[in-house]
């Protein structure tokens, strides 16, 4: 059966055949626009798929326009859900809908990776932090703009900022080092203080890992972090096994 998994974020797509193993293939990102997605995609994959999985916090002309095009190619395609429980992750929310669904499946790669506490950072156009158990109980977690998302944001309302460049200085000497290392700087003290929370609340240090676009910016200036690339292609994945098996 050929099956692929796709991550369709805000930013970009990730998509990666399901291998034998039950497992991601090589991961491809691509940058999207409503308009051209399905001419991206056309460029990537093969001509026909059996089974097309799809988890998607994109806004809805984007998941349609994916949609849409997946169904040019394939002949099924599942739609990944947040549920309370699934795969030995229970998750904190009363309603659970609300807990996007890339956070969600993230916890599940990162359950499935091990039996030790994690903080889990995903660094896409929002920075997300989740707090996971080594039992697979969630805790909860938090959601802020990313770096990308602080520096576009500026750009709109003061469009003489760039939204892009500069390096990251403690205290920066000229505007586009102040941009950089304002935003970066804001991140990076977001993920120290919940890893700190964590810290008390677990009453030891939970490892932090870090997944999405903007996580290899960050990851030098975060101690004893791990780059998870694919966490979110990883639990679809493992979601993908269990509705196929169902």
């Amino acid at each position: 059966m050929t099956a692929w998994l796709f991550d369709l974020g805000n930013t970009r797509l990730k998509c990666a055949p399901l291998g034998p193993d039950g497992r991601p293939g090589e991961v491809l990102a691509l940058a999207h626009r409503d308009a051209d997605v399905a001419a991206a995609l056309a460029r990537a994959l093969p001509a026909r798929i059996e089974v097309a999985y799809l988890a998607s916090v994109a806004n809805e002309p984007l998941r349609v326009a994916v949609l849409q095009a997946l169904a040019a190619r394939c002949t099924r395609i599942s739609i990944a859900r947040t549920q309370a429980a699934f795969g030995g992750v229970r998750i904190a929310y009363a309603q659970p809908n609300r807990l996007g669904v890339d956070r969600f499946l993230a916890l599940l790669a990162v359950h499935a990776r091990g039996a030790d506490a994690a903080l889990v950072c995903g660094v896409g156009t929002a920075l997300t932090l989740d707090l996971l158990d080594a039992d697979g109980r969630h805790h909860g977690g938090r959601v802020a703009p990313s770096p990308m998302l602080m520096r576009e944001a500026l750009h709109a309302r003061a469009p003489q900022l760039p939204e892009t460049g500069g390096q990251y200085h403690a205290f920066a000497a000229d505007t586009v080092d102040a941009l950089a290392s304002g935003c970066d700087g804001a991140a990076l003290a977001l993920i120290a203080d919940s890893r700190e929370a964590a810290r008390v609340q677990l009453g030891h240090a939970p490892r932090l890992l870090l997944h999405g676009g903007g996580a290899p910016v960050l990851l030098d200036r975060v101690p004893n972090a791990t780059l998870v690339p694919s966490l979110v292609l990883e639990g679809l994945a493992i979601w993908a096994a269990v509705e196929t098996a169902t």
